[in-house]
């Protein structure tokens, strides 16, 4: 797997982790998955992510997870595996498993959590992870679930790394504009926002780490395709008709929303690990009925307004 490979990848899916009942992984329901995504235009994958209950998985798991859709996907997407914590000495030592396991294109790494460092603390968590390994390194700004936010110009002084390669940026549009031209060029800028794709991407993103590709995959592409090939109403229409499902997936803690729908859809992807629960039967229902029939009375009850998701 090569960057000039994820330089291509305008659509990545950030995959969910499919357990049993008895929470085990369900290792028997990742070629059906996998397969499925790539059908439907998912031109990347990012593994042991938040998607994936990454904070729930073991070391070992994450490493069988990486081996398992490795040989599945033999190599006809680029893969991006999950390595950081809250631990820059944890963060180091993945980063330097994961670049000697091989076969990913990079690494994606949260800013820290819990112990709150400050914007020169955030700087020197990742410049000791790219610093250590030849793994190239994508930054996950996403400050719902961190609680701090790592500011733009603090990007922009990691953007000169050579290897930090992206952020998946998960905060306003106004910090992704501002990131957009101030950026190297060379440094990926990727929405982290299902909701904010068709604003990212017409302002020159290089695309969307996506939850909702599982489930709307083409539609996400046909409008990535329209914004391409810069017909806007087009895009747009489709954006509209996007949103509420957004909405819908998002309306209780994720992963919940897309494992009922993949659930439903026959994948078998099973329950979440606790502290995250499934979706109650009735949630289940309405979701379904928004991401996949656009049912009008069941959108009706989603549409919020709030593109970005509550975390």
């Amino acid at each position: 797997m090569s960057i000039e490979q994820l330089q291509h990848a305008k659509l990545i899916t950030a995959m969910i982790t499919p357990f049993r009942e008895d929470g085990s992984i369900n290792f028997e329901a990742l070629p059906g998955l996998v397969e499925h995504l790539l059908a439907h235009h998912t031109e990347g994958i990012l593994l042991a992510g938040t998607t994936a209950e990454s904070p729930t998985l073991t070391h070992d798991e994450e490493l069988e997870l990486f081996a398992a859709v490795q040989k599945i996907v033999n190599g006809r997407v680029p893969l991006i595996a999950g390595v950081g914590t809250n631990d820059t000495r944890d963060s180091i030592e993945f980063a330097k498993e994961v670049a000697s396991f091989g076969g990913f294109a990079a690494g994606l790494a949260i800013v820290p959590y819990y112990n709150k460092p400050s914007q020169e603390g955030m700087y020197q968590h990742f410049k000791a992870i790219a610093d250590a390994s030849d793994l190239p390194i994508i930054i996950y700004n996403i400050p719902g679930r961190v609680v701090v936010e790592m500011a733009p110009d603090t990007l922009l002084r990691l953007a000169e790394h050579p290897n930090i390669i992206g952020v998946k940026e998960c905060t306003s549009l106004d910090n992704l504009a501002y990131l957009i031209e101030h950026k190297p060029d060379d440094f990926l800028v990727y929405t982290g926002e299902d909701g904010d794709a068709f604003h990212a991407m017409n302002l020159g993103a290089d695309g969307v780490i996506s939850v909702a590709s599982h489930s709307n995959g083409n539609e996400m592409f046909e409008m990535l395709e329209a914004i391409e090939n810069n017909d806007l109403k087009a895009a747009a229409s489709i954006q509209r008709k996007f949103i509420p499902k957004v909405n819908a997936l998002f309306s209780v803690p994720s992963p919940a929303p897309v494992k009922a729908v993949l659930n439903h859809l026959g994948f078998d992807v099973g329950p979440l690990r606790l502290p995250l629960v499934t979706c109650t039967p009735e949630e289940a229902k309405r979701i379904i009925k928004v991401v996949l029939e656009e049912d009008i009375e069941a959108t009706r009850q989603t549409v919020t307004g709030v593109v970005r998701p509550d975390y």
